[in-house]
């Protein structure tokens, strides 16, 4: 996933040539049926799980089983499908994208999480620090990491330099091997966007955890829509911006009346 590439470097007046470790960015186009869907910037790894992830979060299909084959090359998926003639559902807006992709979808159209799930703020803490752990992020610099979990275990974890493909694969991941994603929740090392939400809403996942920010349109969705968003989660400090009654045993204080 990283290549050595020639650099030098600088360190106050000293300066010498050297490399670096850098991870790789590689153009991946999709076919769907024999169209081209799209072309997605990516990290070449885990392709099915992504291109799994990728059409259930497109509502192009609505199981694995809908999928009849995968043929995966360097630069290229080609993927057929039972319903030959659906290639993408209707778009109307524009929703936040990363690595090269964008999805468009009407908002107002999402489902509604259906979930009891809750679990401790100590434990979205420990899952923080041990979820996004990366000897890959350490040795680049340069990689998203996102983490599917329950309360009780690290079900699998996507590294790439988009923070939405690596979500398309843990999702995809979760389908290919049965996850109950109404109880599990997303921990993830980059922004909280808008089409974060989308794509945990869609699998029913009730949580979604950064250790960076949020955005205002993934908050708004996500309080719509009954999703829990949690970012800026560091060392024992996080902030709940919906649905806080999924963090168990969190009782906000009363502001202090003004004096």
């Amino acid at each position: 996933m990283y290549k050595k590439v020639p650099c030098v470097r600088v360190d106050g007046n000293e300066c010498e040539t050297s490399t670096h470790d850098v991870v790789e960015e590689l153009p991946v186009a999709l076919f769907i049926n024999g169209r081209h869907a799209m072309t997605a910037m990516m990290s070449p790894v885990n392709m099915e799980d992504f291109v799994t992830g990728y059409l259930f979060t497109e509502q192009i299909i609505k199981g694995v089983d809908e999928i009849e084959s995968v043929k995966i090359e360097k630069n290229r998926i080609s993927v057929i499908t039972k319903n030959l003639f659906k290639v993408l559902g209707p778009k109307k807006t524009v929703l936040s994208g990363c690595g090269g992709s964008s999805s468009f979808i009407d908002p107002a159209k999402l489902p509604k999480i259906t979930s009891d799930f809750a679990i401790s703020a100590e434990k979205i803490q420990e899952w923080i620090n041990t979820a996004l752990d990366s000897e890959l992020h350490r040795t680049t610099g340069g990689i998203h990491i996102v983490a599917l979990l329950d309360t009780d275990n690290i079900l699998c974890v996507s590294e790439d330099i988009g923070r939405h493909n690596a979500l398309d694969r843990v999702i995809g991941y979760g389908l290919r091997n049965g996850v109950n994603f109404s109880r599990t929740l997303i921990v993830s090392s980059g922004r909280i966007s808008s089409e974060m939400v989308r794509k945990c809403l869609l699998a029913n996942i009730p949580m979604i955890v950064s250790r960076s920010a949020t955005t205002t349109l993934g908050v708004e969705i996500a309080n719509r829509a009954g999703i829990t968003v949690i970012g800026f989660a560091r060392g024992k400090k996080l902030n709940i911006y919906t649905h806080a009654e999924r963090v168990a045993g969190v009782q906000p204080a009363q502001p202090s009346p003004c004096q």
